[in-house]
């Protein structure tokens, strides 16, 4: 049985969520973000108890369509952002209308009537907290973090950061404490 899991971010969620499900008796097959195929299929008994697990560690199993479609959205880009060296080659429009084989005006309606947020607006979200990231390892200059985002330009980048941060690259970076927030809530 494939389960569709929210709030799946990162490579240690992965992790954790084989572990959990492994702990349950089930044998996992596939993991990625947002998803696992295990085996045997579970009862609806022990439906309820992998939810209730995967609460307590801050993850929803999905079942209904549309919130797996939106699931695979937030996926995609979180992937595409943090964890691949792909974005500044992606027109993200195209990559989730290949992807999920639906039409990107859909799949943009859909994504803000349930988020009350565009995906462009998420994509930049997400964007920010990466650039977070990388001015804190101090290993790129800005323009170098501009161009590996797909940014057209560091002014660009400094501009987009500041109206999302209130701060700017140089003033986030200075910080003694940065406020870089956990992939699950931007």
């Amino acid at each position: 049985m494939l389960l569709h899991i929210k709030n799946m971010v990162c490579d240690r969620c992965i992790m954790v969520v084989r572990q959990q499900l492994e702990h349950l008796d089930l044998q996992v097959s596939e993991i990625s973000l947002g998803t696992a195929l295990v085996y045997p299929d579970p009862s609806e008994n022990k439906l309820t108890e992998i939810a209730a697990s995967l609460r307590v560690l801050g993850f929803e199993l999905i079942d209904k369509d549309k919130d797996k479609l939106i699931e695979s959205i937030r996926n995609t880009i979180i992937e595409i952002i943090h964890h691949s060296d792909l974005v500044e080659h992606v027109t993200f429009s195209q990559v989730l209308t290949d992807r999920l084989h639906k039409d990107y005006n859909y799949l943009s309606r859909l994504f803000s009537e349930s988020e009350d947020l565009t995906i462009e607006k998420f994509i930049i979200q997400q964007k920010v907290e990466k650039v977070k990231e990388l001015l804190q390892y101090g290993e790129l200059n800005l323009n170098e973090i501009a161009w590996k985002m797909g940014y057209s330009s560091s002014a660009h980048l400094s501009n987009q950061f500041k109206s999302i941060t209130g701060l700017s690259p140089r003033e986030f970076k200075s910080m003694k404490s940065n406020s870089r927030k956990s992939l699950d809530k931007v």
